[in-house]
């Protein structure tokens, strides 16, 4: 099988075939088959199950089964098709803008070319500042401006009722530092967070009027972004944003008003927060001030006592008990 296309790498698909074949099988029993180490098999059985290509049993040792290929791969390439698609619109749409602009001298134009670091940040400075009812936001790497460096800036602008909704992608979750020092920072200040695995671009929308995106997101294609006043390319970012907003999982604020009789402690409560948030392993450790080695043994702990096989099953067993309210 070949599931590149669908962004599995060459090992993980290795497992995968091999967990077809062999249901309700240890991770030992998967390395002996694929020739790897029981260590490189079990990080590449969590990748399977994160995407839905298998599950996890309870048990010592756990034992791992294959979702069916014709629906867990059917999915991912629907998903890719979706993505795509929507990334050829979208190019299809800044070429002609980019062809108008370079084609007319109009100052009104609805599409501005800016070719410098300095452009770019003015522009997005410009932009937020001059919010009168929302600020919206795909967050990811890379960044022109250091990620924080805005945040008392932003708390002005919420304290006059400028409301900011801010998608993060979990590459920006786990920048180091980021979740803790800026990110929930802005949130118990008032920001509407959530966080998607992957976001296709990056963007800043202020109110109905501008927008700006990058130009490219390969290394040093930040330097260069497209500023985009009102127009029909500007609605079509709107309605993108609101489709990427629904799809995205709420980032909450980590600490605790205080625990609840028969509830998680204060900490658990954060650690749900961060799993239900897709945090990583390091994230969390960063965050909650823990080790690797204790945040793994924390997660395990708590998906054994509400009895999941997954960290989504983990979060939506602790929202059906009423934990994460």
């Amino acid at each position: 099988m070949e599931f590149d296309v669908v962004g599995l790498s060459d090992e993980t698909q290795l497992v995968y075939t091999a967990l077809v074949g062999l249901p309700r099988s240890t991770a030992s029993q998967v390395a002996g088959a694929c020739g790897m180490s029981v260590r490189a098999v079990g990080r590449l059985l969590s990748v399977l199950i994160k995407d839905g290509l298998a599950t996890r049993s309870a048990g010592r040792p756990p034992h791992f089964t294959a979702a069916a290929p014709d629906v867990a791969v059917s999915e991912l390439i629907q998903e890719r098709e979706r993505r795509l698609d929507s990334a050829r619109s979208l190019v299809q749409q800044l070429a002609e803008k980019h062809r108008e602009a370079h084609r007319i001298s109009d100052p009104n134009i609805a599409v501005e070319l800016l070719t410098s670091h300095e452009d770019i940040s003015a522009a997005v400075h410009r932009l937020t500042q001059g919010a009168r009812r929302q600020v919206r936001a795909f967050d990811r790497p890379p960044y022109v401006d250091r990620p924080g460096s805005n945040l008392d800036d932003q708390r002005r602008r919420q304290r006059t009722g400028v409301v900011h909704r801010v998608i993060y992608d979990r590459a920006a979750v786990d920048w180091p530092g980021r979740l803790q020092d800026d990110i929930l920072p802005s949130i118990r200040a008032g920001e509407q967070a959530r966080v998607l695995a992957e976001l296709p671009l990056k963007l800043v929308i202020s109110d109905d009027r501008s927008a700006i995106i990058p130009f490219s997101l390969a290394p040093g294609g930040h330097s260069a972004a497209y500023l985009i006043q009102r127009s029909p390319m500007l609605v079509a970012l709107e309605a993108l944003f609101e489709v990427e907003w629904e799809r995205a999982t709420p980032l909450r604020d980590t600490r605790s008003p205080g625990e609840r009789p028969g509830g998680p402690d204060a900490e658990t409560l954060a650690l749900l927060r961060l799993l239900s948030s897709g945090c990583s392993d390091a994230a969390i450790a960063r965050t909650l001030g823990w080790s690797q080695r204790t945040t793994q043994r924390r997660i395990h702990r708590l998906m054994a006592e509400l009895g999941a096989d997954t960290r989504f099953q983990a979060a939506a067993q602790a929202a059906r008990r009423g934990w994460l309210r």
